[in-house]
């Protein structure tokens, strides 16, 4: 069973570690977003639910806003959709996930508008993907 990093409304979250993951911490690139500025202002120090945030890391060949390294989860933020961009996004999605790490997208706006729906929608994410189950059987 995989050990429990934090509990969320009272509901216990596993971690999700997710083994020989390139990481490079070395090209840090700084967000130019104030969406990011407020989520991180969220997230930072480990102001929610005592979960480790990291902010604009390298995983492989892709940058990513945020990442939970103990549960394996990418947080980013999208801001602009053309057809280019949704392949490219399409494309490093993939790649995600065939590593094992799930993915949660916020929107720029959603941010600016609606931020405590954001944290309370990304409450529940982690509740739904890393919910630290125990098996209960009927006698």
């Amino acid at each position: 069973m995989k050990k429990i990093l934090t509990h969320i409304n009272g509901v216990p979250i596993r971690r999700n570690f997710v083994k020989d993951l390139s990481i490079n911490i070395n090209s840090f690139v700084k967000g130019k977003l104030l969406s990011e500025v407020l989520f991180w202002n969220e997230v930072r120090s480990k102001a929610f639910h005592n979960i480790d945030f990291t902010r604009r890391i390298m995983l492989g060949n892709y940058t990513v806003h945020f990442y939970v390294k103990a549960l394996g989860l990418i947080i980013e933020i999208d801001d602009t959709y053309q057809d280019e961009v949704l392949i490219y996004e399409g494309n490093r999605q993939k790649y995600f996930e065939s590593l094992g790490l799930q993915l949660f997208r916020i929107t720029d706006h959603d941010i600016k508008n609606n931020l405590r729906v954001v944290m309370k929608d990304l409450e529940d994410f982690i509740v739904q993907h890393y919910e630290a189950c125990t098996i209960i059987q009927d006698f």
